[in-house]
């Protein structure tokens, strides 16, 4: 294959730019990491059957970050000529003469780092086929008009593939690379009854192009969806018993992401500032990262700074089990590198090992929320609130959709109050989650 052969190519040239780059810093007395990444890809939008956008893109920029003594300059540049990366050297070096010294600053400890990265199944090729890509498009969105004469317009067909070359070393001896692909497909339409229109979606992400949803699949899933929000009601403010679907429910868990990040823990900007090793959640709830899944959609062998991922638990028992560091916030903590600068991996939350039908039979009489709107979650007191869709359910069935509602409370006793979920698990994210019963919050309505 031709692409496979110039994406070889590339990467040499690549690997040869950091080392060379590696090689000025030497004897000029700083510390010194290089990353290059190059994505190299496709985009199609088509809406109503008419292409409105093809777009192939080949971006990739140099970072270079010294550290001279505990100052730190850092510069970024698309020129990788000789000349360009001896300017962007300079620059950096320049730049860490007028920056205030910082004790905690440095490259990652030379045992955390990733000498040999692991082959993590990452990068599926595809030879760019724009024709294939736009019949996809348009394959899905025409299922998606036939499923019912409900569906009046598309907001819009997506399709995007593409591949990455990320190569990293530093001055403590490390250079690694790794490759990856992502293929993602989304189709959104518009259905409409005498009493009001309603929008709704589906998607697919994978590594593999041919792991997306078939597009007939795609375009019949959005336009159901679509359907299923007419003759939406709105309902009275009430407490009541809620289930985050699984297509959303990594929402919910994501908010612990930013509660437990370095950052916010050195800054104490954070309600679990004490909960480190405390139950902050119901002692059934695991929730392990494991960033070395074949394929994985959140794999990598190596964070942004070098250190070597690793599998552990956030949640173990519904105790809380580790902060999210790099290197610079966990010296700040006194603490170890967890290897998470640039976030989190695969987050995989345990489940009841009940279907989704039964977990709304548990529920009997709640709301099924579908879809969340709004940012309004307050990391440093914990304090929740944001609009919703879905279902209200009956005798452990869907009556009837519902909008209009905005859901609020305090994640602390939001997480506490989780009865059980289903083993329905949408994989489509970092966080891969079933979907989430929990037996009280508040929900403002009429």
């Amino acid at each position: 294959m031709e692409l496979i052969k110039d994406i070889e190519t590339e990467e040499l040239s690549l690997l040869n730019t950091v080392q060379k780059t590696l090689e000025l810093s030497k004897n000029k007395n700083i510390s010194i990491e290089v990353y290059i990444k190059k994505t190299i890809g496709i985009s199609v939008n088509i809406r109503n059957s008419i292409v409105e956008n093809v777009e192939f893109n080949s971006d990739g920029a140099l970072f270079i970050t010294v550290y001279n003594k505990f100052s730190k300059g850092t510069v970024s540049s698309k020129d990788f000529s000789m000349h360009g990366i001896k300017n962007m050297l300079e620059m950096a070096i320049n730049i860490s003469k007028y920056t205030s010294s910082d004790f905690f600053s440095g490259l990652p400890d030379r045992k955390n780092l990733c000498f040999n990265a692991l082959e993590l199944d990452l990068f599926h090729p595809w030879e760019w086929n724009i024709e294939n890509a736009i019949k996809f498009s348009v394959l899905s969105e025409q299922e998606a008009f036939k499923f019912d004469n409900r569906i009046v317009n598309s907001e819009g067909s997506f399709f995007n593939g593409h591949m990455t070359i990320n190569i990293f070393g530093n001055s403590l001896g490390m250079l690694q690379k790794y490759k990856s692909t992502r293929y993602s497909s989304y189709t959104c339409m518009i259905a409409k009854d005498q009493y009001s229109m309603q929008r709704d979606f589906d998607y697919s992400i994978s590594r593999k192009i041919d792991n997306l949803l078939k597009p007939e699949i795609l375009g019949q899933n959005s336009a159901k969806r679509a359907v299923s929000r007419l003759g939406s009601k709105k309902i009275a403010t009430m407490k009541s018993p809620i289930i985050f679907l699984s297509s959303i429910s990594y929402m919910f868990f994501s908010h612990l992401i930013s509660a437990i990040s370095g950052n916010h823990v050195y800054q104490k900007s954070t309600f679990l500032i004490n909960d480190l090793k405390n139950k902050i959640f119901p002692d059934w709830l695991d929730i392990i990262e494991n960033p070395h899944i074949k394929q994985g959609l959140g794999s990598k062998p190596f964070d942004n700074e070098g250190v070597s991922t690793n599998i552990k638990y956030i949640i173990r028992n519904g105790i809380l089990q580790t902060w999210l560091l790099n290197s610079y916030n966990a010296r700040k903590l006194q603490l170890d590198s967890t290897g998470n600068c640039g976030g989190i991996y695969n987050w995989l939350v345990s489940h009841s090992n009940i279907s989704f039908s039964e977990l709304l039979k548990n529920m009997n009489k709640g709301i099924l929320i579908t879809e969340l709107m709004g940012q309004g979650v307050d990391i440093i007191n914990g304090n929740y609130s944001r609009g919703a869709v879905g279902f209200w359910i009956e005798q452990g069935k869907i009556s009837y959709p519902i909008h209009g509602i905005t859901i609020s409370g305090n994640l602390r006793s939001m997480w506490d109050n989780i009865v059980s979920i289903s083993n329905d698990i949408d994989i489509r994210n970092n966080i891969q989650c079933g979907s989430v019963l929990l037996s009280e919050i508040q929900v403002s309505g009429n």
